[in-house]
């Protein structure tokens, strides 16, 4: 389930909101410029469906949301448990990060935790299957896959680079539940 719990950034421990309805959340991270949508699911995803049938299964959405950020392209990430890489990969977004681009992501399955950091609160936004979100353009933030990840998610750039990030150097990120302690 979607859930957006809300902290000031000095308190980790007391959430000022806690919310698990996708239009309160969508409504609430509409306030700091942060998009978040919920689609429907446009059919059956098979467990062995490669990327371009993921893709396909998804067009329209891409299309609209490629037209509205100026996106080039989409691509679709798979993490499975088992992964050889996996502890390496979650590593490098755990800490605060900005990106020059926006960070957009839509959970075909799974889940992830996106932590923004903006003014002086923190949102904890868990996106689970369905949700899109876009952070923006250097929004500081991290993100968590946790210890064993397990998702599909389909990536928006708007280069060919990708996401760079860009480290604040702050150690705010290791202050706040990580996703295996939700």
């Amino acid at each position: 389930m979607s859930q957006l719990k809300v902290f000031a950034d000095q308190n980790p421990n007391d959430a000022l909101l806690d919310i698990t309805d996708g239009e309160q959340i969508t409504a609430e991270l509409s306030k700091v410029g942060v998009l978040f949508e919920r689609w429907a699911t446009p059919g059956e995803i098979a467990d062995n469906a490669t990327q371009e049938d993921i893709l396909a299964l998804y067009q329209d959405d891409i299309d609209r949301v490629k037209a509205m950020g100026g996106y080039q392209t989409v691509d679709v990430l798979h993490m499975v448990p088992t992964h050889p890489d996996k502890e390496a990969m979650r590593q490098k977004f755990l800490n605060e990060h900005r990106h020059h681009e926006d960070e957009v992501r839509f959970f075909v399955k799974g889940q992830g935790l996106f932590c923004l950091h903006i003014e002086d609160k923190v949102y904890q936004v868990l996106c689970t299957r369905n949700d899109l979100i876009s952070v923006p353009a250097n929004t500081p933030h991290w993100f968590d896959m946790g210890p064993a990840p397990e998702f599909t998610a389909l990536r928006f750039f708007d280069n060919v680079e990708g996401w760079v990030p860009h480290w604040t150097e702050s150690d705010i990120a290791g202050k706040f539940d990580r996703l295996d302690q939700l």
